[in-house]
């Protein structure tokens, strides 16, 4: 057991002193949000996710299953944190993996798995559910403390951070970048600074600090130069790919195929990778279905014309490119092929042959 200390009486009037001073005068109200209302102003921007200091979406799918879980058993959700801006814009201090994750469901990109109490639920989407309780989901309030627009930035990052106590855990990418430096790593670094690969594959200011835009260039080579030997861990098998390739590839030939594939893609791909005109962001797993089934078709055909891309609005793409298809062999396969088929079914040339 620790001795106690006697504080006399003159540093407890500087430590009081030193309170007062540092004391912040927050002014703020409590407001409630609707789920629906939430994720209607996130998609239009009126609720944002400032980049200065916020983390990248980063919570992984059991994290996401189990808020969505808490959300549908009606328990009891923390409050979050927004503040107020002088362009009447609300920015998401803390809330943001929550936020983002509501989306994702409601878009229809997030399957329920390992649910641990609504094992029923384990394979829905948000369109599976009943509709009654769908609808109450929808209507779920959150309580959400406003900051006033005067509130100055280091308090909301000051509030962030005390927050945001724990750390969270180097990233894959993070980790391979610095454990197999080298000549391999370097060109992948060149392929992501291309204007035409950062046209048509966006990625916010705070994936590239973790370096989403360099995982997904290393998945483009990994995957189509050797998808039928992906296992089920996609991190093992980019790291084998990296140590396998890093000192021994043909860097003119990858540098061809990666170039003829983004040109391809801005070319006959609309919106590129994003799954919208507005989207912000590339999801990987459409990511990976786009660029190597369109590398494989050009590698048949070199000429490659598409009379029609259609297919990219077909349920049968959405099945094959939502979350839930990413860590198995048939569905890399599957989804890969996908486009590969549909590209040279629909080739301008394909009659003269």
């Amino acid at each position: 057991m620790a001795n106690k200390t006697i504080v006399d009486e003159t540093r407890k009037v500087i430590a009081g002193n030193q309170i007062k001073d540092l004391r912040k005068e927050i002014n703020y109200d409590t407001r409630d949000y609707a789920i629906d209302f939430l994720v209607q102003q996130y998609r239009e921007d009126e609720f944002y996710i400032p980049d200065e200091y916020q983390r990248q979406y980063i919570w992984d799918d059991s994290d996401k299953n189990r808020f969505i879980e808490s959300i549908l058993l009606g328990l009891p959700i923390p409050f979050m944190f927004f503040s107020d801006n002088s362009d009447g814009r609300c920015e998401i201090i803390d809330g943001a993996q929550r936020t983002q994750t509501l989306v994702e469901f409601m878009d229809g990109d997030l399957v329920l798995s390992n649910l641990k109490k609504l094992t029923k639920l384990n394979g829905f989407f948000y369109a599976d559910l009943p509709e009654y309780h769908r609808r109450k989901f929808n209507k779920t309030t959150f309580k959400i403390i406003v900051l006033s627009d005067e509130t100055t930035v280091e308090i909301r990052q000051e509030i962030f951070n005390r927050i945001n106590t724990t750390g969270k855990k180097a990233t894959p990418t993070e980790i391979r970048r610095g454990s197999y430096a080298g000549p391999f790593m370097e060109f992948l670094k060149e392929c992501i600074d291309n204007p035409i690969f950062i046209k048509v594959c966006p990625v916010s200011e705070t994936a590239k600090k973790r370096y989403e835009d360099l995982e997904l260039a290393l998945r483009f080579f990994a995957f189509l130069n050797n998808y039928k030997n992906f296992k089920h861990r996609v991190d093992e098998f980019l790291d084998q790919y990296v140590e396998d390739t890093q000192k021994n590839f043909d860097i003119d030939n990858f540098k061809r195929e990666f170039n003829q594939m983004i040109r391809f893609v801005d070319k006959y791909i609309p919106f590129g990778f994003r799954k919208s005109r507005n989207a912000k962001s590339t999801p990987r797993v459409r990511f990976e279905a786009i660029s190597i089934g369109v590398a494989l078709a050009l590698r048949e055909k070199p000429d490659l014309i598409p009379t029609s891309m259609e297919w990219l609005e077909s349920d049968d793409f959405k099945i094959h490119t939502t979350t839930h298809a990413s860590n198995s062999l048939p569905r890399v396969v599957g989804r890969i092929e996908y486009v590969r088929k549909m590209l040279l079914e629909g080739d301008e040339n394909a009659s003269d042959n």
